[in-house]
């Protein structure tokens, strides 16, 4: 269902904006009306150039900034303050320019009738599927602080996970990005000098020296047909993943490679335990828990099979006997699935599996990062190797005819 802006006047003739779902603009005006508003214009959200969302774009709210902002959030929900109000000292105690714009367009949307799940679902480039979906679930049990307790506690162990595996990232990308660099300096500053060298002195070159001589010609000659090669690569790859089959291949294919598939899987399996969990002790029923995180999981492969373990639960079966027949998903998981949902603690079962997880992954990042410490040290000496080879094996034997000169 279409989100729609307006701007109306209340029954005290004071301009009101916000936001509300409807099937057309019409219909949203029919709903303005029965409100008792006079709808003087509705537009569907994003239909015109707007700042605020070139700004969401740019400049994303930072998780760190989210989770101040839910915290704040709860705590002055807990004292009691009303939601109007306190969307208004959200607004005045955060010190991001988005979260402001939000807050104030979410009060605005809450005096206009709408409800608290419709005023973040608005937003969709700042909350998630999955936030949003959390905050409703909390709102219709009434529970909305216990809610918010544990969505706190899920922001920061999903950004901890992240900031761990960037962690680990940090020095590979700095040795690949310096070797890169050397790479073409050699290229294209050091060999084209030897050629010359080489070429005067009339020597059989070897296989790598030749090698290297036809990259640097490649390069120079033909660089704006690789340059425009590599950028048609890159574009038609972003447009490939972006489609169900690209996508799906796509993490496919990381979950089964050797070093950073186990990690990602564990951060995924880590991933579904919690959101599981927080859900169906938020009073989510099972199928509307699997269709937020088919939507929220960040990975197609695993979605698929969440699509599958939905239709299987449609014909009246247990969440444990899909799971059985699903991939990537580990006997763990199974198990304690199975174990909750025969004794009913199904929510208490998974966040001792989400426990266990969140140990894994950081063994598994650290893992990661020693395994690719030798490989990077592989790729360097091959590299180093290879230009070696291309210097010095015509060096030596342009030393051998000068001695045989002599």
């Amino acid at each position: 269902m279409p989100t729609y802006v307006y701007t109306a006047l209340n029954d005290n003739g004071v301009n009101m904006q916000g936001s509300i779902d409807a099937d057309t603009a019409d219909a949203a005006r029919a709903l303005l009306l029965s409100r008792g508003y006079v709808p003087l214009k509705v537009k569907t959200r994003g239909a015109s150039f707007e700042f605020g969302a070139l700004g969401d774009i740019l400049n994303p709210v930072k998780p760190k900034e989210l989770i101040l902002f839910t915290k704040q959030f709860r705590t002055l929900f807990q004292a009691g303050i009303p939601i109007t109000q306190l969307l208004q000292v959200l607004q005045n105690q955060t010190e991001s320019k988005q979260l402001k714009r939000v807050a104030a367009d979410m009060a605005q949307s809450i005096v206009g009738g709408s409800t608290l799940y419709d005023a973040f679902k608005a937003h969709p480039r700042v909350f998630s599927e999955l936030y949003c979906s959390m905050m409703r679930a909390g709102e219709a049990s009434g529970a909305l602080g216990d809610v918010m307790e544990r969505l706190v506690y899920l922001l920061e162990h999903e950004h901890k996970i992240r900031a761990d595996i960037k962690s680990a990232m940090r020095y590979p990308k700095m040795v690949l990005g310096a070797l890169t660099v050397a790479f073409f300096v050699l290229l294209n500053v050091v060999i084209p000098k030897f050629v010359m060298i080489f070429s005067q002195a009339r020597i059989q070159l070897p296989w790598p020296t030749k090698v290297a001589i036809a990259m640097h010609h490649a390069i120079t000659d033909y660089w704006p047909l690789l340059l425009a090669g590599l950028m048609a690569l890159i574009v038609a790859y972003k447009w490939w993943v972006r489609t169900p089959t690209g996508k799906y291949w796509r993490d496919n294919l990381l979950l089964r490679m050797p070093i950073t598939g186990p990690v990602l899987q564990k951060s995924v399996m880590a991933r579904f335990a919690s959101i599981f969990s927080i859900m169906q002790s938020s009073g989510v029923s099972v199928l509307d828990a699997l269709d937020v995180l088919t939507n929220t999981i960040g990975n197609e492969a695993i979605a698929r099979e969440f699509r599958k373990i939905q239709d299987k639960l449609k014909e009246g079966r247990g969440i444990a006997d899909p799971l059985k027949s699903a991939k990537f998903f580990t006997p763990l998981i199974i198990n304690m699935v199975a174990i909750g949902e025969e004794s009913g603690s199904l929510d208490s079962m998974l966040k001792d599996v989400a426990a266990h997880y969140d140990e894994e992954v950081e063994y598994a990042v650290a893992g990661m990062a020693e395994a690719i410490g030798p490989i990077l040290i592989v790729v360097l000496a091959a590299v180093v190797g290879f230009f070696a080879l291309a210097i010095f094996m015509p060096m030596w034997d342009l030393t051998q005819m000068a001695g045989r000169h002599k």
